[in-house]
């Protein structure tokens, strides 16, 4: 056997439907109940307490106990960005669903990724804050350059010293599986989509697992003024 990082071992977690299922809805970000992810899941509860455990001896989640309650979410935006990954190539691939729900539209406009906006608009975003050269893309590598530090300070009102985290860039591209490019992650990606809802620009589907983003019609009118028009 050879050296180095266990992939297959990372790969059967994830291969596992309803374990597949249960973290997709921890994509949102949000930590739900063992019972949530049963039902995201549709597994009884027995079954969804095997999978958890399974999943939280791998490293992918993790556990906080809140009261009487357990709740569980994901270990950190590097397991999303894993996930949306996946979810990208077998989008490529041909492997979707046959079945699309009453949201499937929305959640392509625009969804929650961990804690960055992802979808139709978080890649125009990006797309935008390139053109504008608010930022610098080579590949995966992402730059902030002054005058978009500039931008979101005056528009935004983010402080960019404020971002920096030891295991986590302020800038990263991740890759969009509905539009398949990329849309802005990292600390900023985290910052702007925050500021967004506490703008009341926007605000997240309340129901557990569900990763849709609701633009206001203020907030859109603001989204378009900021970074082009909100639809195409």
């Amino acid at each position: 056997m050879k050296a180095g990082p266990d992939i297959a071992m990372v790969a059967s977690l994830v291969g596992d439907p309803a374990r597949s299922n249960m973290l997709t809805a921890l994509m949102t970000g949000r930590a739900l109940t063992a019972s949530e992810l049963a039902h995201q899941a549709g597994i009884t509860p027995q079954t969804a307490s095997s999978h958890l455990s399974k999943l939280e001896a791998g490293g992918l989640i993790e556990p906080e106990k809140q009261g009487r309650h357990r709740y569980y979410r994901l270990t950190g935006p590097d397991v999303a960005h894993v996930l949306e990954g996946l979810a990208g190539l077998a989008e490529r691939a041909g492997h979707t669903r046959v079945r699309t729900g009453p949201k499937e539209p929305a959640l392509r406009r625009a969804r929650i990724c961990y804690d960055h906006l992802a979808g139709d608009l978080g890649v125009q975003m990006l797309d935008s804050m390139r053109s504008q050269r608010l930022v610098r893309q080579t590949k995966q590598s992402i730059e902030l350059t002054g005058e978009g530090k500039r931008f979101m300070a005056e528009a935004l009102q983010i402080d960019i010293e404020t971002l920096a985290h030891p295991r986590r860039p302020v800038c990263k591209a991740c890759l969009d599986w509905s539009e398949r490019r990329h849309h802005l992650a990292g600390t900023l990606g985290a910052a702007v989509m925050s500021r967004f809802t506490e703008l009341n620009w926007a605000a997240r589907d309340p129901a557990p697992g569900s990763r849709v983003v609701n633009f206001t019609r203020t907030g859109e009118k603001q989204f378009a003024a900021l970074f082009g028009h909100a639809q195409d």
